[in-house]
């Protein structure tokens, strides 16, 4: 009898009832025997608790479930199945046990992120918007009640932003769990810190002087986009660009043969094909830099209707511009209760550009190896199949697409969210915005999936020379281009019957254009084209992407 799907009518007839994980014992009696109305006794030994369930045989053939007789320290079947759940694993929070990969299997890879996205890092933002603003207080001269500190007082409050650790962001959370509010929960951590220093104890009242909550969130949420960015996303691109700039570099001279629509075209390097995605995961790298991260700090509704009430005489619209671009963000001006999110709408958007054209390396190389273009330098001990002990799968390029995937979900979600709040604001974004860690984590764990498996690569001349000595057909097109500039008729039609659908070699190309009835030096020039041959400036274009890639980030990568 199986305790895990009790819902089910069982078969009396079973020769052996089966044990589900959640007991450790169980004995099934029959009383008495060979009637129809013979009752059946179920005890059950779970970890904690024995029950006995009391059930009536409907016939010779199955047990009803439903008709089951209860008396005190008894339980029906279906309620051993409820209760079962209170018996499942209580486990700590590991990296075996984090609901998500980031913070378990691929923590070593992206826990660079920790300090500026968790949430560690928002409180900790939080404690330095809240000590900046009353170190701003201070210096405003018709505040009165908060004169300017002393170089010590001022040292002791940096300290609460130079000195915040682990310890700290912990206590903010126990003063959470009574406010269950947790920016209030900063601003009595802060009062609780400096209530014992003589000086600063005087103005405590002035921590979160006429703020909202979101005068605090918001430009937390940016510091923190901009340090992470800054300090972690941007240096990894950089070295993801600049590696695939290397190979373009280093194999601007390898012929290869392209395909369109996965059929065999003009010939081109393996480096002019690097260079493209150089290029343009370049471009849209700096696009994302040059986003401005942008703060408010004007109150319950955007109006500083509590500052001007208090003191009608400073120009607070002044103050709070001052005091935004103080912490190197840029000042939005005209905003609700919230600041409206849309240039992390533009960041975002910027970052899932540059995933989708890295999707596209991601699958373009992992086709190249899939042909054989690439080998993959092997690493002693690792394992590419559990069954196929010849391949080596690339797996490298295949993580980094599948988290390029998740992170373009989360992040195209938080794009299209976060900009819209109902009237003054909504609360739909507070919880969404927890989430941007996610988003950039998947993609930083992509991008160094891609260097990684960029560094397993080794080129396989024999491969690609096979493949363009096996396709003369695709100089069929400089043929008829010449022949079109010397005025043969119909050349594209002759090249088609030539080659469509036919196998086509250096003879029977050869033979084609001594035929042609053109000058004798356009002749000779087509006769010496071979597919390794017919390159066009992929060599050239491959070898000067740095001057590209360099144009478009204004310095180099």
């Amino acid at each position: 009898m199986e305790f895990g799907a009790c819902a089910r009518v069982f078969n009396v007839n079973q020769p052996t009832p089966y044990l589900s994980p959640i007991s450790s014992s169980c004995q099934l009696s029959k009383d008495p025997p060979n009637t129809s109305n013979a009752s059946f006794h179920i005890s059950v030994s779970l970890p904690h608790r024995d029950f006995t369930c009391k059930a009536a045989v409907k016939d010779s053939n199955t047990l009803n479930v439903g008709a089951v007789e209860k008396w005190p320290d008894t339980v029906s079947i279906v309620q051993v199945k409820e209760m079962s759940a209170e018996f499942s694993h209580e486990l700590e929070l590991s990296s075996l046990t984090a609901l998500c990969p980031l913070d378990g299997r691929y923590w070593s890879k992206v826990k660079d992120l920790a300090p500026y996205m968790s949430e560690y890092g928002l409180i900790r933002f939080r404690v330095l918007v809240e000590v900046k603003w009353l170190l701003k207080l201070s210096q405003i001269p018709e505040v009165t009640e908060v004169p300017s500190f002393s170089e010590e007082a001022q040292s002791y409050l940096q300290g609460l932003i130079d000195g915040f650790r682990e310890a700290d962001a912990l206590e903010v959370k126990k003063i959470e769990k009574v406010t269950n509010h947790d920016v209030k929960a900063v601003e009595y951590f802060l009062k609780q810190r400096c209530q014992s220093h003589p000086e600063i104890a005087k103005v405590l009242e002035f921590f979160h002087f006429a703020c909202t909550s979101e005068d605090i969130n918001n430009l937390a949420h940016a510091l923190m986009l901009k340090e992470a960015m800054a300090t972690v996303i941007y240096p990894v691109l950089d070295g993801l660009i600049k590696a695939i700039q290397n190979m373009a570099e280093s194999q601007a001279h390898i012929p290869m043969l392209s395909r369109t629509h996965g059929q065999p075209a003009s010939p081109t390097t393996l480096g002019k094909e690097m260079a493209v995605f150089a290029e343009r995961l370049s471009r849209e790298r700096v696009i994302a830099s040059q986003i401005e991260m942008l703060g408010k700090f004007a109150g319950a509704v955007g109006n500083y209707n509590a500052h001007l009430v208090a003191y009608p005489d400073v120009n607070w619209p002044q103050i709070a511009e001052e005091f935004v671009t103080s912490l190197g963000l840029c000042f939005n001006p005209y905003v609700t209760q919230i600041e409206p999110h849309d240039y992390m709408a533009r960041l975002f958007h910027s970052v899932i550009r540059f995933n989708n054209i890295l999707i596209d390396f991601d699958r373009d190389v992992w086709g190249y190896i899939s042909l054989g273009y690439f080998k993959q330098i092997t690493k002693a001990g690792e394992i590419g199949s559990s069954t196929m002990p010849h391949k080596v799968n690339p797996i490298d390029f295949e993580n980094s697409e599948g988290n390029l995937g998740l992170a373009n979900g989360g992040l195209s979600h938080l794009s299209t969210k976060l900009p819209i709040s109902r009237w003054q604001r909504d609360l739909t974004d507070s919880t969404v915005i927890r989430n941007i860690g996610v988003g950039l984590g998947h993609s930083l764990l992509a991008y160094r999936s891609a260097i990684q498996g960029i560094t397993k690569l080794q080129i396989n001349e024999a491969s690609l020379t096979k493949d363009l000595d096996q396709s003369w057909e695709v100089l069929a097109e400089p043929i008829q281009t010449v022949m079109r500039r010397y005025g043969v008729p119909e050349p594209y039609e002759k090249l088609k019957e030539l080659t469509r659908g036919r196998a086509v070699t250096k003879e029977s190309i050869t033979k084609f254009i001594e035929s042609l009835e053109i000058p004798t030096e356009a002749k000779a020039n087509l006769l010496k084209l071979t597919p390794h041959s017919y390159l066009g400036a992929a060599v050239h274009l491959a070898r000067n992407v740095n001057r590209t890639v360099d144009w478009v980030n204004g310095a180099k990568v």
